[in-house]
């Protein structure tokens, strides 16, 4: 599958189109020679017996130059952050095919492939747990994780996640898309826990604002900020 040709052209050239746009000359700007041939105009229309002052001339010439100085940096800023997005989307182009770590609730799974993530604990727990459901939300896997030490506590931080596709009776469940629970035991209570899940990207798009978002697979559309890791 051409999983590239999804960053969409279209995406791309849109972006380059609306970047020309921006550095296309205006109809209704004042440019320096115009302002230059209104400066001439007026010094010679003004009235010999009561000319204007040098110092007021000196204003203009200094208030021209102070707008056009804003104007030309506002224009290298707006080419500076279009450039910028571009060679973001470029560079995210790249992650199609690619395993990315982010917080989610759901992943794919893929045929001989497991499931693949880390359960965040906040603090030192008893027993950490994780329950896996299919798409019609029927749980098809539940396992419990305990430190075996004799009072021994699972400490807090990243706890591995991993599921080989198989339900309770050992069967293989099929390709698809599955939803995952975590909890803990803390001070005799079951607390829900956040997952980070790695998945795979399947294409990037360049939205609404220059928004880099990642399509990435048994999750839909992610923010690139939201990537954690990349494999």
């Amino acid at each position: 599958m051409d999983e590239v040709s999804q960053i969409s052209g279209s995406a791309l050239d849109a972006l380059s189109q609306r970047n020309r746009s921006q550095t296309l000359p205006k109809d209704n700007e004042l440019g320096q020679d115009a302002f230059l041939q209104l400066l001439v105009t007026q010094l010679g229309n003004q009235d010999p017996l009561s000319p204007q002052d040098n110092g007021e001339f000196i204003a203009q010439l200094a208030q021209f130059s102070s707008v056009e100085g804003i104007q030309s940096m506002n224009s290298s800023l707006e080419e500076m952050a279009a450039s910028l997005r571009s060679n973001q989307a470029l560079q995210a182009s790249s992650l199609v095919g690619r395993s990315v770590r982010l917080p989610a609730s759901s992943a794919a799974l893929q045929e001989g492939k497991n499931v693949e993530g880390t359960i965040n604990l906040p603090t030192a727990s008893e027993q950490v747990s994780y329950r896996v459901f299919d798409g019609s939300g029927q749980l098809v896997h539940q396992e419990i994780i305990r430190n075996e030490t004799e009072g021994g506590f699972i400490a807090a931080g990243e706890v591995p996640l991993s599921w080989d596709g198989k339900n309770q009776d050992g069967e293989r469940q099929p390709a698809g898309r599955y939803r995952i629970e975590a909890d803990a035991l803390i001070g005799g209570e079951p607390q829900a826990l956040e997952t980070v899940l790695n998945s795979n990207v399947d294409s990037v798009n360049l939205g609404q604002g220059n928004q880099v978002t990642l399509n990435v697979a048994g999750i839909g559309p992610v923010a690139l900020s939201k990537v954690q890791e990349i494999f």
